[in-house]
C-alpha cells in the first residue's frame, strides 16, 4: 500500500465512523423527523448542510476541470454562474414562501396548489431529477475509490451506498442534516488547504484568488503558443449563445431542485429560511471563488512546458507519476497520432477528424480528475492528497443521501399517503420511505457503475430537468393566482416531454449506451443548442404552454386565490404538517 492510499484509508474510515456516529446518534422514529428533522435545525447547521446538499460531486470534483478544459475559462464560468445565481432565485422568489406553505414536499404544495394531476407529474419529476443527479454523484464515489484505494469502480459506488444507505434509511433528514453539517466541514477543509499550499508555491501568494490573477496571464501566453484561444478570451457566437442558455438552464434548475428546496422544511420558521439560504450562500462562496484558481493551477502545471510534473514535450514512456496513476484508471490517456511517442499538447496535433471528447492536444483527460489529481500534480505531501479524497467522498455523499431522500418522500409521502393509501399509519408510512429509499439506492448504484457523463454533466442534465419542470411550475403557483390546475398540467407536461426527449435523442434513450438516435456534436444539434442548455427552451415552453392553456379555461375555486395571496403575506408561517 502506498503512502498516499495509507492516508486515503486513515481519513476515509475516520470520516465515515463520524457520519455513522451522527446518524446513529440522530435515528428517528416518526416521518415529520424523517422528513423534515422536526422543523428544528438552526440557521447556520441548516445552511451548512444546505451547502453539503447542493454542493455535489460535481461542485468538488468536476467544476474546476470544467473551467480548466472547457474551450476556455469564460464557458467553463456558466456554471458558478448557473449555480450560484439559482441560489439567489431559491433565496428570493422560493424559500420563504414554499417555507410558510408548510408541507413536507415539492408534489406536496404542487398537489394543494393546484390537483392530484399536477402532483402525480410532479412525482415522476422529482424521481427522474434525483436519479439523474444522483448518477453523478456516484460516478464520482468510484473514482475517488478506484484512483486512491484501489478499489474498482464497481466495489467503490458498491461501498459508497452502503454507507449512506444506513445513515438516511436510519435518520432520514434529522441524520442526514447532521452528517451534511459534518460533511460541509471536511468537503471545505480540503478543498481550501490545497488551493492555499499550491497558490503559494506558484505565485507566492498563500491567497489563491490573488494567485490566480498571476496565473491566467501566463496561460494565456501558453494557450497562445500551443494554438489555442486565449484562456481569457470572450465567446462569440454558438458557443455564447449556449453559455447564455446553459446559465439560464442552471440557474432556474437550482432554483427547482427538490432535495434543496425540502431544506428549508427544516427550518424553524420563515425567517430562519431566510438566514438558512443567506449562511448557505456564504458556505458554498469559499468553494467557488476558489475553484478557477484550482483550475487555472491545475492546468498551467500540466501544459507548463518548465513545470517539473507536466507533460508538454514528454516522452510517453517517462510520463509523471501522478499521470500513471490515473492512466492505470482509464480516466487519463494519450492519443498518439504521429506515432512519435512524445506528449504533443499543440492545438493542431492532432485532426479534428480524430479527436474525441475532452481532448486537449494529443492528451485526453477526464474532467472529474483535475482537483482529485492537482496535490499530486503540485507535489504537495501524502496526507493532503489523502484529505481531498475525502472531501470528494463527503461531497459526493452529502449530495446522494439529500437526493435519495428525495425520492424516498416522493414515493412513500406524495404517492402512498397522499393519493394511494391516504389512510396509512404513521409507522407503515416510516416503514415505506425506508423501503423505497432502499429500492432508490439499488438503482443509483446500477447508474453509478454505469454513468452517462462525467460528474458535472451529469448534474447538469438534472438541473436541466429540474427548470423545464418544477421551476415554472412553483413560481407561477406563488406568484400568479390565476394559474389554474389545466395550466399547470399541461405546462409541466410540456417541459417534462420537450426536455426529456431532446435530451435522449443525443445521449442515448434512459442513458443507455448506443440508443442515441443523433451523434452529440455541435452539427447535429437543434439550432445549435445543447442538451446541457436545453432545460431554458424547456422552461419557456413550459410557460408558454401553461399560460395559453389558463386563458382557455376556467380560472381557479376562489379558496385557491385565496391560498395563493396567503402565501405572499409576509407574516406568520405553518410548520411544517402531516395531511
Amino acid at each position: 500500500m502506498t503512502d498516499i492510499q495509507l492516508w486515503t484509508l486513515v481519513f476515509v474510515v475516520i470520516t465515515f465512523s463520524f457520519y455513522i456516529y451522527i446518524a446513529y446518534r440522530s435515528r428517528v422514529r416518526d416521518t415529520k423527523g424523517f422528513y423534515v428533522a422536526s422543523g428544528g435545525v438552526p440557521a447556520p447547521a441548516n445552511g451548512a448542510a444546505i451547502a453539503a446538499d447542493w454542493m455535489s460531486a460535481a461542485s468538488f470534483i468536476s467544476l474546476a476541470g470544467i473551467v480548466a478544459f472547457a474551450t476556455n475559462g469564460y464557458f467553463g464560468s456558466a456554471y458558478l454562474m448557473g449555480w450560484t445565481g439559482g441560489y439567489v432565485l431559491l433565496a428570493l422568489l422560493l424559500a420563504p414562501y414554499l417555507r410558510k406553505f408548510g408541507k413536507y414536499t415539492v408534489p406536496d404544495f404542487v398537489g394543494d396548489r393546484y390537483n392530484e394531476t399536477a402532483r402525480l407529474i410532479a412525482v415522476i419529476a422529482v424521481i427522474l431529477i434525483s436519479i439523474t443527479y444522483v448518477a453523478g454523484q456516484m460516478a464520482g464515489v468510484g473514482i475517488v475509490f478506484s484512483r486512491f484505494l484501489g478499489v474498482g469502480l464497481e466495489w467503490g459506488v458498491l461501498i459508497g451506498m452502503v454507507i449512506v444507505f444506513f445513515y438516511a434509511v436510519l435518520g432520514g433528514m434529522k441524520g442526514i442534516t447532521w452528517t451534511q453539517v459534518a460533511q460541509y466541514s471536511v468537503l471545505i477543509v480540503a478543498y481550501l488547504i490545497p488551493a492555499f499550499a499550491i497558490s503559494s508555491t506558484l505565485t507566492g501568494n498563500v491567497v489563491p484568488q490573488i494567485g490566480f490573477g498571476e496565473i491566467v496571464s501566463q496561460l494565456d501566453a501558453i494557450q497562445a503558443d500551443l494554438g489555442f484561444d486565449s484562456y481569457t478570451g470572450a465567446l462569440e457566437g454558438e458557443a455564447l449563445r449556449n453559455m447564455f442558455l446553459l446559465t439560464v438552464a442552471l440557474m432556474a434548475g437550482t432554483a427547482g431542485l427538490p432535495h434543496v428546496i425540502v431544506r428549508f422544511y427544516t427550518a424553524k420558521n420563515v425567517r430562519a429560511a431566510r438566514y438558512s439560504a443567506l449562511w448557505a450562500l456564504f458556505f458554498i462562496a469559499l468553494l467557488y471563488v476558489t475553484a478557477p484558481a484550482i483550475g487555472a493551477f491545475s492546468k498551467f502545471n500540466i501544459i507548463n512546458p518548465d513545470s517539473g510534473n507536466g507533460l508538454n514535450g514528454v516522452p510517453i514512456a517517462d510520463t509523471p507519476e501522478w499521470y500513471n496513476n490515473w492512466a492505470d484508471v482509464g480516466l487519463i490517456s494519450v492519443n498518439d497520432v504521429n506515432g512519435n511517442g512524445v506528449i504533443d499538447l499543440a492545438a493542431d496535433a492532432v485532426p479534428a477528424a480524430e479527436a474525441v471528447p475532452g481532448q486537449f492536444g494529443e492528451l485526453v483527460i477526464n474532467n472529474d480528475i483535475v482537483v482529485l489529481a492537482t496535490p499530486e500534480i503540485s507535489g504537495l505531501p501524502a496526507p493532503i492528497v489523502g484529505l481531498v479524497a475525502a472531501g470528494g467522498l463527503a461531497a459526493a455523499l452529502s449530495t446522494a443521501s439529500g437526493l435519495l431522500l428525495a425520492i424516498s418522500s416522493a414515493i412513500s409521502h406524495d404517492l402512498l399517503k397522499s393519493v394511494f393509501m391516504p389512510k396509512i399509519t404513521d409507522k407503515q408510512e416510516l416503514l415505506a420511505a425506508r423501503v423505497s429509499m432502499g429500492f432508490a439506492i439499488a438503482l443509483a448504484t446500477y447508474l453509478g457503475m454505469n454513468p452517462p457523463g462525467f460528474a458535472a454533466q451529469v448534474v447538469a442534465l438534472a438541473f436541466g430537468l429540474a427548470a423545464a419542470t418544477l421551476f415554472p411550475v412553483l413560481m407561477m403557483g406563488i406568484f400568479s393566482k390565476k394559474m389554474n390546475r389545466q395550466g399547470a398540467v399541461v405546462g409541466m407536461l410540456v417541459g417534462l416531454a420537450s426536455t426529456l426527449v431532446y435530451i435522449f435523442l443525443y445521449l442515448g434513450w434512459f442513458f443507455i449506451p448506443g440508443t442515441n438516435m443523433l451523434e452529440n456534436t455541435p452539427d447535429n444539434w437543434l439550432f445549435g443548442i445543447s442538451p446541457l442548455s436545453f432545460g431554458t427552451i424547456g422552461a419557456l415552453l413550459n410557460f408558454a404552454a401553461a399560460y395559453v392553456t389558463m386563458k382557455m379555461t376556467a380560472e381557479p375555486p376562489e379558496r385557491i386565490q385565496e391560498l395563493v395571496e396567503s402565501i405572499r403575506v409576509p407574516r406568520g408561517a405553518g410548520t411544517a404538517v402531516e395531511h
